[in-house]
């Protein structure tokens, strides 16, 4: 063993020791060997610094802003609250629809990329089941590493050894030549996934404290029951094609539109606020708050020639991913003090609806648009989330007294969800045909939801993972080194010389157990670049077809559950899952074995050695 392999297997033993220990973070650790390791000359300082300009780590970035928008858009929350609506109550159910889903989406796009949009989705449900979010987070970073094992585009080790099959001039694999593996492995590993995640030390409260009122305490406070309605605007109504600035329905009828629902949408942009522009259409859905009790709702819709529609859930509160409430209250200094909301223009100015008022903390009895106000009153205000955030900035006239629990989930572009889903279809596209690089096609995807208006500049940079990348590109620079050093070229010498004379099993697991061992310390890219070769030179030692032994290293590769460095799919949830180093190996290290012996009990059947 040269000087320079053993100081390079030194470093790494020393990082593998801090991350075991968790001191200093993890991401901490990986500056270190950036800095650290240039100094025994074995790489350089440009090499060090090589993985910031790595494609991989471009492409978790990009991916990290494709999550991001369709979190913005609503598609993560919908795709949310479809899981936990066929799951119920059952978490057993949830954690297989998971994982499942997770599997069939990776199966045709980046397994990191799924990881980096189904975070928000996990995070969303367990705050919304009272779960702690390490209960989800290990099941979806093995689900994401499973979809690796379930088509030839999955991961990239999968083509990596596909390309040093054809390089030696064989027809390498089809596209659906994993799956006959990969769904066995999704199957077990949802079940071990239901017993094993007990053994995890789950850290953070199931159940937080609620600190912030929720829409419905509100509703109950300022006594909105009975006051909301939907209804039609048919084709022959008088309404149809005017302005809501010309119809004053608040004044003439004491009749409050809260949101309007378009019956053909325009971009996407189902809902509409109800500004003094707005222009009602023959189909629209209106959403009224009545702020007279003695309005009687049947003659407004006779009136108008509106039809009444029930109503989906309690005070509209069904539709919270568009609307939310805020609760001001009116300084002294505020221009409002002696008018009434109609001549303040609340709404032409703050984009905002006043639903209620409170006055020495009861609710008012009088006419809610007629009341002159006073310093000290509390009104509550129902609207768009963004038009909320306005408000926030500038408390001149209103200052924000408090937010509802359900801001945390507002959904800023709301009506954009199409455009994001047709950004997530391109990108995948562009990434299945192999017409651009997976970064190329992630980064257009990212410039398409910026055109379309489903992220900004500033919500982009916002989603990035930065802790993340920092851990991947601290650990790079081991691919190199151990090349250089000869640490790979000794491993697959001892390979070939332990595994002489073997059975075919034997030699199978032990090139199953060397790929995966490598896997711990490089990324699973690096480790398929690294033992395709071996693979097809212990096939053509043996005298053997070479396909089974390329299958091996390629599920491999992909099967980096041991520790949180193994795969940036791991990196990914350690911090929202609060994991440790050694949650990964009491959970990893069994799963390993199991898939260990499901593909050496496979693979030979499905491709035949001899």
């Amino acid at each position: 063993m040269s000087p320079d392999l053993l100081t390079v297997l030194l470093f790494l033993a020393a990082a593998v020791l801090l991350f075991a220990i968790n001191r200093p973070r993890m991401d901490v650790v990986a500056l270190l060997l950036i800095v650290a390791m240039p100094l025994s000359g074995v790489i350089t300082m440009q090499e060090a610094l090589a993985g910031f300009s790595d494609p991989s780590v471009i492409l978790i970035a990009a991916l990290f802003v494709v999550g991001e928008g369709l979190v913005r858009t609503g598609v993560a929350q919908r795709m949310g609250d479809w899981l936990v609506m066929k799951a119920g109550r059952n978490e057993n159910r949830l954690l297989g629809l998971l994982m499942v889903s997770v599997a069939g989406i990776g199966s045709v796009m980046s397994s990191t990329g799924v990881v980096a949009i189904f975070i928000p989705v996990v995070l969303r449900i367990t705050r919304a089941a009272g779960l702690a979010a390490g209960r989800l987070m290990m099941p979806l970073s093995m689900a994401a590493l499973i979809s690796g094992m379930m088509t030839l585009v999955a991961t990239p080790p999968n083509l990596v050894v596909h390309a040093e099959l054809q390089r030696h001039g064989l027809p390498g694999f089809g596209f659906f030549d994993f799956t006959p593996v990969g769904v066995p492995v999704l199957l077990l590993g949802v079940a071990y996934m239901a017993v094993a995640r007990r053994w995890l030390t789950v850290r953070g409260g199931a159940k937080p404290k609620r600190h912030r009122p929720r829409l419905a305490d509100w509703v109950e406070k300022y006594r909105l029951h009975e006051r909301e309605y939907r209804l039609r605007v048919a084709p022959l109504s008088p309404l149809v094609g005017q302005r809501l600035s010309d119809l004053n329905l608040r004044a003439a009828s004491g009749v409050n539109i809260v949101l309007i629902e378009r019956a053909t949408p325009r971009l996407g942009d189902r809902f509409v606020r109800p500004l003094a522009h707005t222009v009602l259409e023959a189909g629209d859905v209106i959403y009224l708050d009545l702020s007279q009790p003695t309005v009687d709702v049947d003659h407004v819709a006779e009136l108008y020639r509106l039809d009444r529609l029930p109503l989906t859930a309690p005070y509209f509160s069904d539709r919270t991913h568009e609307i939310g409430m805020v609760e001001v209250m009116v300084p002294p200094t505020s221009r409002l003090v002696g008018k009434t909301v109609l001549t303040g223009k609340v709404r032409s100015d703050y984009d905002l609806t006043v639903i209620g008022l409170h006055r020495n903390n009861s609710p008012h009895p009088g006419r809610l648009l007629d009341t002159p106000l006073k310093t000290g009153d509390t009104l509550l205000l129902i609207g768009p989330w963004k038009a909320i955030r306005r408000l926030q900035a500038d408390p001149s006239d209103l200052i924000v007294l408090t937010l509802p629990a359900e801001v945390d989930d507002a959904v800023p572009a709301a009506g954009r969800a199409p455009q994001a889903l047709a950004a997530l279809a391109v990108m995948v596209g562009l990434m299945v045909s192999g017409a651009v690089p997976n970064v190329q096609a992630a980064l257009i995807a990212c410039l398409l939801l910026g055109a379309l208006r489903c992220v900004d500049l500033s919500s982009a940079y916002r989603s990035i993972h930065w802790q993340s990348l920092i851990l991947i590109v601290g650990m790079l620079p081991f691919s190199i080194a151990l090349q250089r050093t000869g640490g790979v070229t000794l491993a697959a010498d001892v390979l070939i010389a332990t595994t002489g004379g073997a059975s075919l099993h034997t030699v199978l697991a032990c090139l199953f157990a060397v790929t995966a061992v490598l896997g711990l310390f490089i990324s699973n890219t690096a480790t398929a670049v690294l033992m395709a070769p071996v693979a097809l030179a212990v096939a053509q030692t043996l005298g053997a077809s070479p396909l089974p032994f390329a299958m091996t290293v390629a599920l491999a590769a992909s099967a980096a559950f041991m520790t949180p460095v193994s795969s940036p799919v791991n990196t990914l949830v350690v911090g929202p899952g609060n994991y440790t180093f050694g949650d990964f190996i009491r959970i990893g290290v069994p799963f390993t074995l199991i898939v260990m012996a499901v593909t050496v009990a496979l693979v030979p059947l499905l491709f035949p050695a001899f």
